[in-house]
């Protein structure tokens, strides 16, 4: 899957990863009149308010980009309605060509691990049949309990052909709590990069590893400390747009080659039609302003590239 997502990234020139983080407050009046007029106000409705959502969105969007990532919590939240929106437009995005990182940030062990494993990467066994559960192509991981959470998960992924992105340096403020502390004159996350590199070496793809990690846009200086760092691990970039990271902070992500990193935006793109410079394209057509929203941001990044 990450020669597959890297192919992409070459075709599409652009090195962007959709977030699929929908909000109540995100979607047009209209979608969610037509939801709850067929499921009334109802955690149903929510759903079917998501989905449509999403759907409008991925159908204006998926010749653009390699890669959208969908937010689990903000599914869950809907309860079992929101899963089966989840899993529905992990579906439609699959049908559509697109690779899928479920950003799940799960870090358990033992049982726990290989169930959460096998629910999202992987296949269950049921008597005699096996059924993938939501069947994503990436999982997000938080590696605070070691190797024992990580395991399980590669192992699925080395069945399945599937990889993770495991979380080093991220974008949120607070991030250096813990992220930021010395050890033996490091910091943390300098220690959790090279674990990241340890425990992809054996899990290569042509020319990436299958093991990434998540370095959020908001901190490019150490952006190239761990880019040296872990020169065949691909980097997930979230903090672009809405949180702060702009195009000239990402140059320090990519390897010469252009490649290596991959940039994510979610409100910023599904939710343009409530920023001020693609106001008048008017809410009726927010999936509209979605795709504008990916055409700037792809220029952003390739004039920052150079």
């Amino acid at each position: 899957m990450i020669n597959k997502l890297v192919e992409k990234i070459k075709k599409t020139e652009a090195p962007i990863v959709v977030g699929l983080d929908p909000m109540m407050k995100f979607i047009p009046e209209h979608i969610q009149k037509a939801a709850f007029a067929e499921f009334g106000e109802t955690l149903e409705g929510a759903a079917e308010a998501i989905w449509q959502y999403n759907k409008a969105i991925v159908d204006h969007i998926y010749d653009l980009i390699p890669c959208v990532k969908p937010q689990i919590a903000m599914y869950e939240q809907f309860g079992i309605p929101g899963l089966i929106a989840y899993k529905k437009t992990i579906e439609y995005c699959k049908s559509k060509d697109l690779v899928v990182i479920g950003d799940i940030k799960r870090g358990d062990i033992g049982s726990t691990s290989e169930a959460y494993a096998v629910g999202h990467l992987g296949k269950v066994q049921v008597g005699s049949n096996s059924f993938y559960g939501f069947d994503e192509d990436f999982a997000t991981l938080a590696p605070y309990m070691g190797a024992d959470s990580i395991n399980p998960f590669k192992k699925v992924c080395q069945e399945e052909k599937k990889g993770l992105f495991i979380l080093v340096k991220t974008s949120n403020p607070s991030s250096g709590d813990f992220q930021d502390r010395l050890i033996e004159g490091r910091p943390l996350y300098e220690w959790v990069a090279k674990k990241v590199v340890e425990w992809g070496s054996d899990f290569m793809g042509d020319s990436y590893s299958y093991i990434g990690a998540v370095v959020g846009a908001t901190y490019p200086e150490m952006g190239k400390v761990l880019r040296e760092l872990m020169p065949k691990s691909f980097i997930l970039v979230p903090g672009y747009g809405a949180q702060g990271g702009k195009g000239a902070d990402l140059v320090h992500f990519f390897n010469k080659d252009g490649l290596g990193a991959i940039v994510n935006s979610s409100r910023g793109i599904i939710a343009a039609h409530q920023q001020e410079q693609y106001k008048a394209i008017g809410e009726a057509n927010f999936a509209e302003a979605s795709r504008q929203a990916v055409i700037d941001m792809r220029e952003d990044i390739k004039q920052a590239l150079g």
